[in-house]
Formats: C-alpha cells, structure tokens, sequence
C-alpha cells in the first residue's frame, strides 16, 4: 500500500472535562495518530445539558498543549462567525500550535442552535453561497498583505492580518459537504481536502461528481486529497465486535460504518484506499475509550504504514 494514508479521530466534545479532551490528545499523539478533529457546536443534540467546549477555544488550548498531533474542527460552521475574524483566530491558532492547524469548514444545519444563539437560518442556497464568499475571504486574509472583496453577503476592505499563519500559503482547508450541485463545486474550487460525511448512498457517485465539477472549474481532482468520516466499530473477537455493533447500530454514522476484528478492519480500509480514500476521521462506536485507540494504533495502523 503505497499510499500516505491518515488515521484522524473524529471527537466531538460532548461530555468531556477539558482534562480529558486534554489527555486524549496526547494519548492519539503518543499513538501515532495524523489529527484530532473537534466540532463546532454548542451544545450535543441528544444530550443538550452535557458539558462542551467551544471549538476554536479548544483547539488553541490543544495547539498549546501537544507537539505533533494536528488540530482540526469538523467543520467549523461559516455562519457563525465573520469570516474576516475567522481568518484571523485561525491565524492566531496556527501560531499557537506552531504549523498543525487543520481548517475544517461547512455551511451549517443545526437550525435549533441557530435560533437559540441569534443567529438567522437561511435557506440552504444562501448558506451555501455564504460558505463560498466566506472562503474566499480566508484564502484572501491568509495571503494577502491588505485582503479586499466584496460580495453579496460579506465584505472586507484593506483587510490587514498579520502575523500570516505558519503553513504556507496557508493551512490545509478541508470542507465538509456531499450536495452534488453546490458543495462539491465549492469543494472544487477552493477545498485542499475534501471530507465526504459519513450515511452516503454511494461514494463512487459522490466522487465522480467532485471530478466532474474539477473539470468544469479546470482543476486537476489529484490535488484534492479524499478523506472520509467513518464509523468503525472494532473488537478484539468476533464476540466483542458483535457486541458493540448491536450499540454501534443506533448511530446515523452505522449506514457507511465498518466493523471487525483488526484483519477485518484492515481489509476494509484497504478496499477504501483503492477508492481513492487517504484520511480517515473515525468515529469509534464506543466512543473511544484508551483500550480501543490502542487496539487500533496497535494493529490496524502499522498495515498502512
């Protein structure tokens, strides 16, 4: 297996004290793990009492606190924030974790946190042309020494932000999203890495259309590196795994889910790589307690090595 395959974990951060999200970072660190990827939201939907981290907050205290482990966010929401100061938090961030900031960015669904923290819902067609303009704005601030644009829903003027992040020209952006007539053409045009959320009916269909949109916007579909939310549901037996895939089930996540053993795990993975997949931000079904990071560390990852 030739290809730099990346091993993420996908940790939304319900119900974790900051100690904890602290020491699984460095527990995925010490593993050998590519990143860890938090989300943007502020509250959990099936748990809305729970305690949970915002995201930016998070990932700079996770920068500041580990060495090599890469910080992301999946995704961070476009509405929530100018655009302008996103670029410049994230710059901060990039600072602060000296060259691991991820850059995860989505339109936007969770209507109820919307309206409890003020903010307007729009249609699905403005937010994602919010996500578009609201993209360019961060390339722009990122690599311009005075960043203009005007659009229809934001606009920026002689812009200044500096210090520019570490990674240059800027840090990788990967945007989350499978709408085939929007997404994947914003995906086309300005994504790094392409994050195909987990309950698709058919990834073949999804990608070939991303390819498609490339040829329209006349971008090579190569530089666009494929990743993958994924479900994985691991056991040390075939008993265990059973067990955890009756719980596993419950998860919107199962539809696209694998489970196994680590053979197993390994030979599923393995048909995905040939598809053209090369990071993976998993959602453990058991929520990712130490024993089952270092089942995987241990003996799926060495395989794709």
């Amino acid at each position: 297996m030739t290809r730099n395959v990346k091993f993420a974990l996908f940790s939304p951060q319900a119900g974790l004290g900051w100690q904890a999200l602290v020491d699984r970072a460095r527990l995925l660190e010490k593993l050998g793990f590519h990143s860890i990827w938090l989300v943007d939201h502020m509250w959990t939907g099936a748990a809305p009492d729970i305690d949970h981290h915002e995201c930016l907050a998070a990932m700079a205290g996770l920068g500041a606190l580990t060495e090599k482990l890469r910080i992301g966010t999946l995704v961070i929401c476009n509405s929530y924030r100018n655009p302008a100061l996103l670029a410049k938090s994230l710059c901060t961030i990039d600072h602060i974790s000296r060259g691991r900031l991820e850059v995860g960015l989505g339109a936007g669904w969770m209507e109820p946190e919307y309206r409890a923290y003020g903010y307007e819902f729009p249609p699905m067609g403005a937010r994602l042309k919010q996500l578009e303009e609201g993209v360019h704005i961060l390339k722009l601030m990122f690599t311009e020494k005075r960043a203009t644009f005007k659009g229809r829903h934001y606009a920026i003027e002689n812009a200044i932000n500096n210090p520019k992040p570490v990674q240059q020209p800027h840090p990788p952006i990967t945007i989350g999203g499978s709408g085939e007539k929007v997404m994947l053409k914003i995906v086309a045009r300005y994504a790094d890495r392409w994050n195909c959320p987990a309950g698709y009916r058919s990834f073949d269909q999804k990608f070939n259309i991303l390819k498609e949109h490339c040829k329209t916007v006349g971008r090579d579909p190569d530089t666009i590196e494929i990743s993958e939310q994924l479900l994985i549901c691991i056991g040390k037996t075939d008993d265990e795994v059973a067990q955890k895939w009756t719980m596993a089930q419950r998860s919107p996540f199962a539809r696209t889910g694998i489970k196994g053993t680590p053979p197993q795990i390994v030979d599923e993975l393995a048909k995905r790589v040939q598809m053209g997949i090369t990071t993976f931000t998993i959602f453990f079904s058991d929520l990712a307690p130490p024993p089952t990071l270092e089942l995987f560390a241990r003996e799926v990852m060495p395989a794709f090595a």
